[in-house]
């Protein structure tokens, strides 16, 4: 018997009703997500309207949304929860991510550890 395999991301219904707004706006077929390195604490999350799917990508579609993971960072991403934030003096994507080890304190860069796949 064929194991699926499991959803890389999740998202809430904040962060999918966000993302299907922007979709419905946008020319492109959904948010392209990655990590790069940067900051003070050595990742960046990043992230960018993607016009197509690159051959690496991993089509997360949740709640009517669709975002594409960048190949290269499936393993930092596994497991993750994101969020969409609104307060008075600022609104965003929130990455509730279990492989972070750390973050600087102005919360732009994050430590990010591969995830623990099982063999």
């Amino acid at each position: 018997m064929a194991q699926s395999k499991p959803q890389v991301m999740k998202l809430t219904d904040a962060a999918a009703s966000r993302i299907r707004d922007l979709m419905a706006k946008g020319e492109g077929v959904g948010l392209r997500i990655g990590v790069k390195n940067g900051g003070c604490a050595g990742m960046e999350y990043t992230m960018e309207w993607a016009k197509d799917a690159k051959p690496f990508d991993e089509v997360v579609e949740d709640k009517g949304a669709r975002v594409l993971i960048d190949g290269k960072a499936l393993m930092f991403l596994l497991g993750t929860e994101m969020d969409y934030q609104s307060t008075v003096l600022k609104s965003g994507f929130v990455f509730n991510n279990p492989n972070q080890t750390s973050a600087c304190g102005c919360g732009e860069s994050v430590q990010l550890q591969p995830a623990n796949t099982p063999a």
